[in-house]
């Protein structure tokens, strides 16, 4: 089979095609044929070598697939050779022909999802779930604001929250971007490249401010988050590309809380808690992931650059 591999940390033109041994399943285990991988932020920070999580070299790149099961080890119970999966996670990544899983990463993909949408489910979808329901503990009637609405994980968290009945602002870099946060379900749409923005989220909460926010660059923008967050409010740090300078007494004053969250450090049974969420999600449909960008696996470079680009519109996957 054809997989990207990763001889050695660096940029985008490590990662290389190349032809290496079909998989097979161990006990317990899962292959994969994959039809399509999702491309992250995280894959790039990982393939740098800078990354709190290092694997060891050479390595395919990616959690994110979807495809239809090819084969399973001994004591597998549910998936079977041909259903349509999607998966929450990998062991030996997911850019690549086939990919070899444990039978808990393996989810099934309802027949309405593409393979394109399966690629889009896991950490963006999982992040978002996590993020909303596991960390901030968000309920209905909550008001929740949501930073970088229009890319992979912000847009699940639209459309999660709106299906929990809270009231959600998105906010997109974009014209394009904020027509597709209005049109994933978000109550109000900012732009939050405008200097008065959160003076108008100010308004549409009465002066109250929000309850939760989820935050894709804190380096930017959590300093201004403290000042716009109701009584008991809860931030997620879900993103951050550099340091900030806060002041606490905006954190003291309101009773408030910084959390952060990485998916990695989910335990078994949370996990299992988002999936069966996610899976609910997506077979009435109030879930369904956006696929901004489809392109080859031998482009996965050209991937790597294009996802942290400025300006996210859904997400990006690649097809074999």
């Amino acid at each position: 089979m054809k997989a990207i591999r990763v001889h050695e940390f660096g940029g985008p033109e490590v990662m290389k095609l190349e032809n290496v041994a079909d998989l097979q399943p161990g006990p317990g285990q899962v292959v994969v044929r994959v039809k399509a991988a999702g491309v992250n932020p995280v894959d790039n920070y990982i393939r740098t070598g800078t990354y709190a999580i290092k694997p060891q070299l050479p390595y395919t790149p990616g959690s994110d697939a979807a495809g239809i099961v090819e084969s399973v080890g001994k004591g597998v119970e549910g998936p079977a050779s041909g259903d349509r999966v999607y998966l929450g996670g990998t062991l030996t990544g997911a850019y690549a022909e086939q990919t070899l899983a444990e039978v808990w990463q393996v989810n099934p993909l309802p027949a309405g999802v593409t393979f394109a949408q399966g690629a889009g489910v896991n950490v963006p979808c999982a992040t978002a779930f996590r993020a909303l329901f596991q960390i901030a503990r968000a309920v209905p009637a909550e008001t929740v604001l949501i930073h970088g609405a229009s890319g992979g994980v912000g847009g699940a968290a639209v459309q999660l929250a709106r299906a929990a009945g809270l009231t959600v602002i998105g906010t997109g870099g974009t014209e394009r971007g904020r027509k597709l946060v209005a049109t994933e379900g978000a109550h109000h749409v900012l732009d939050h490249h405008s200097p008065g923005y959160l003076d108008e989220l100010m308004k549409l909460t009465a002066g109250r401010g929000v309850d939760v926010i989820l935050e894709m660059l804190a380096n930017v923008n959590l300093a201004k988050d403290l000042t716009v967050l109701a009584s008991k409010g809860r931030i997620v740090v879900i993103g951050n590309r550099g340091n900030i300078e806060i002041n606490p007494r905006e954190i003291m004053r309101r009773d408030a809380a910084v959390l952060g969250m990485v998916l990695f450090n989910a335990s078994r049974q949370e996990l299992a808690s988002i999936h069966a969420g996610i899976v609910a999600g997506l077979e009435n449909g109030s879930l369904r992931p956006v696929v901004g960008k489809e392109l080859p696996l031998a482009e996965a470079p050209r991937a790597h650059k294009a996802v942290m680009e400025p300006g996210a519109y859904g997400k990006i996957v690649l097809t074999t």
